[in-house]
């Protein structure tokens, strides 16, 4: 059998993790040949590949990004996209695919089921945000990441005397700005699931003031004031319907100068959240799902993905995975609000 891998949505660390379990299993254990499609979606609508062999996935286990390369492109939102697909898989000899993505990826996986295609899917997003499973692989090195940019932004913070605002990553769901603003210690934290008052997220850091210490604000890319909406980058959108977010770090640094009289400045963390060395935890439940995956290619498991519950990996539908995110819940919030202010 020969099978097909791609890599489609935002890099991540563990993608390449993933990429040398499903090869380091497949090839001796079931005889399997590879081909990777480059550039996500793009590469079985386009016929680019790259040949998947043991040597060529050695060395992969610490390396973060995707030897695969990656995109945000959406087949369905190109004529004769599907048509296209299945000719070259025909044409390429490729009997099966495994995809790894997050929502978008996995979303246009689970269509591609449906109308006959042989699929397995493996959940990766920074966001931690797919339904069916507990966690993805990539949540824990960006919130690694931006734990460690807090605690050095807490020292400058106090030697200026400013509140200090961190920007992270998270378009629906504040996974990592409640975990990391947790973590690392934040004065408040803003996430999109809650619109906050920006009175009082102000009188916050007002009360941190006056107790002689200098604030700071962790907030999602998506986070949005009562009253009003989510601040774009852009005005453009992806082939998923996406706006580009970005900008509400630098709204609430105006604010908060405005309406306090103190000095604010923003951090946007941005790509550095995504890219780098997978943390130990990344790279043992992508080598997992990569496992897994590779598995339920040899039992015929269309339509499924790879899944964390508890300790053990299952395989869920991908149709159940991807019809909804998984966000933050209003429990888990409000135990972080006990430490604002």
């Amino acid at each position: 059998m020969r099978v097909g891998v791609l890599t489609g949505g935002g890099d991540c660390p563990g993608l390449n993790a993933v990429i040398r379990a499903i090869v380091r299993r497949g090839v001796p254990e079931y005889g399997y040949e590879f081909l990777g499609f480059r550039d996500g979606w793009r590469g079985p609508l386009e016929a680019e590949t790259r040949p998947l062999d043991i040597p060529a996935v050695r060395g992969l286990l610490p390396r973060g990004g995707t030897i695969l390369g990656s995109s945000r492109t959406n087949p369905f939102a190109i004529e004769d996209g599907v048509d296209r697909i299945r000719r070259n898989l025909q044409s390429l000899g490729v009997d099966a695919l495994v995809a790894i993505g997050g929502e978008d990826t996995l979303g246009v996986a689970s269509e591609l089921h449906e109308k006959g295609v042989k699929v397995v899917g493996v959940p990766k997003t920074i966001d931690n945000d797919l339904s069916g499973t507990d966690y993805t692989f990539g949540f824990d090195t960006a919130v690694n990441i931006a734990t460690e940019a807090i605690d050095r932004l807490h020292t400058t913070a106090e030697s200026h005397h400013r509140a200090l605002i961190v920007e992270v990553m998270g378009r629906h769901a504040g996974w990592i700005a409640l975990h990391s603003g947790m973590a690392g210690g934040a004065n408040a934290i803003l996430i999109p699931e809650v619109r906050f008052d920006i009175e009082q997220v102000c009188s916050w850091v007002e009360s941190r003031f006056r107790l002689d210490y200098a604030p700071i604000i962790v907030v999602s890319e998506g986070a949005m004031p009562q009253g009003g909406e989510a601040v774009l980058a852009s005005g453009g959108k992806d082939e998923f319907g996406h706006a580009r977010l970005g900008g509400i770090g630098d709204w609430l640094a105006h604010e908060i100068e405005t309406r306090t009289g103190k000095e604010a400045r923003t951090t946007v963390l941005g790509h550095v959240q995504r890219g780098g060395t997978p943390s130990a935890r990344d790279r043992w439940l992508a080598t997992r799902f990569g496992l897994h995956a590779i598995d339920a290619v040899a039992g015929g498991q269309w339509g499924h993905m790879a899944a964390l519950r508890g300790t053990e990996i299952t395989m869920v539908p991908l149709r159940e995975a991807t019809e909804q995110l998984k966000l933050v819940d209003p429990s888990l919030y409000a135990e972080a609000e006990v430490f604002f202010g």
